[in-house]
């Protein structure tokens, strides 16, 4: 489904005159696989159920039995159950339109109008924000060749999969009912103000899966659009929407889950996000290395008043972009013949 979409957007760009240009207002570079990412993230990983390897690193719990045996039918295979979080998606949340940071600040002017980064509302105390975001898949251990051979691994290449310049319902948070009816549900003081617990959760280790509709100290997780509208900062209203738009891929079954014991033989459609299986980490515009308390990424909803600090400035530290882990759970073993 991610190929076909990314074949349809290349498509729709060679059909018009495309101009790439490096624009003051797009500043970025490539990700550097080796420096700019938080690679201790992938931690812990577990065999049998067991931790072998902390580093200091949270972890969530997925598989409540203890039996450390597990079987699959299709392909037939019997082995021992694993788990790791799985570095799997990057994600780019940008004021100018078509700027796309991690392909080294290159902009695209496709003759397709798109709504920029505004704040309409100054006045406040807490102004609105629309951000646009772009989506690749990024299955690091696989293009970098650190385990090819491995059947628990996603398989692909680093691939701009979806960008909302091209999405009507990013902008829009009225048309985005179409795939977030649930949103009247939470429309409420009550449903907001739970949002706190989670927060407090999420701070202190993972945020609450029951209260889905909240994103933590960031916010509402609904609607799922561009338009945040209480803006903190810009890195609580870039995380949210990097929160949001991951919820959006589930939504539309883009991006699937991979935990738990559903998770042991493949990947399987989640239209409601389970928030406690992503751990996210940021890569520009300053990569999130340094470790705090012994790590160096957090999971989602967390709040960033510690970690976020120094982490957005002027002009080229505006846009942000986002490395995110995925919990993984695999049956490791031999195929049955």
């Amino acid at each position: 489904m991610l190929s076909r979409l990314a074949i349809i957007a290349l498509v729709a760009f060679s059909s018009i005159n495309v101009a790439y240009s490096a624009s003051a207002t797009c500043n970025g570079r490539f990700p550097n696989p080796i420096t700019d990412y938080c690679w201790s993230c992938v931690f812990p990983m577990t065999i049998a159920n067991q931790k072998v390897m902390i580093n200091s690193q949270e972890d969530v719990d997925t598989i409540s039995s203890s039996n450390p045996f597990c079987l699959c039918e299709n392909p037939p295979k019997i082995g021992l159950l694993t788990g790791f979080w799985e570095p799997s998606r990057l994600v780019e949340v940008v004021r100018t339109p078509y700027c796309f940071i991690s392909l080294n600040g290159t902009k695209l002017d496709v003759g397709i109008h798109a709504p920029s980064h505004a704040q309409p509302r100054t006045g406040g105390p807490t102004p609105s924000a629309f951000y646009n975001v772009h989506w690749y898949m990024n299955p690091l251990f696989y293009w970098l060749e650190v385990l090819m051979d491995d059947a628990c691994l996603e398989k692909g290449v680093f691939d701009l999969a979806y960008l909302t310049e091209l999405d009507p319902l990013w902008s829009d948070s009225t048309l985005s009912f179409v795939i977030n009816p649930d949103v009247v549900l939470f429309s409420n003081f009550v449903a907001q103000a739970a949002c706190a617990a989670d927060c407090i959760s999420a701070s202190m280790g993972f945020p609450e899966k029951e209260l889905y509709w909240c994103a933590g100290c960031q916010g509402s997780l609904y609607p799922l659009s561009g338009w945040v509208n209480a803006r903190v900062s810009p890195i609580q209203a870039s995380s949210l929407l990097m929160q949001r738009l991951t919820a959006k891929m589930h939504r539309e079954l883009l991006m699937w889950a991979a935990s738990g014991r559903d998770g042991q033989c493949g990947y399987y459609p989640q239209p409601l996000m389970d928030k406690t299986n992503y751990k996210y980490s940021m890569v520009y515009p300053v990569p999130q290395t340094q470790k705090i308390s012994g790590r160096c990424c957090q999971p989602f909803g967390r709040t960033s008043v510690v970690w976020g600090a120094g982490k957005s400035f002027p002009v080229k530290g505006e846009d942000f972009v986002y490395q995110i882990f995925r919990k993984r759970n695999c049956c490791t073993g031999n195929l049955i013949n």
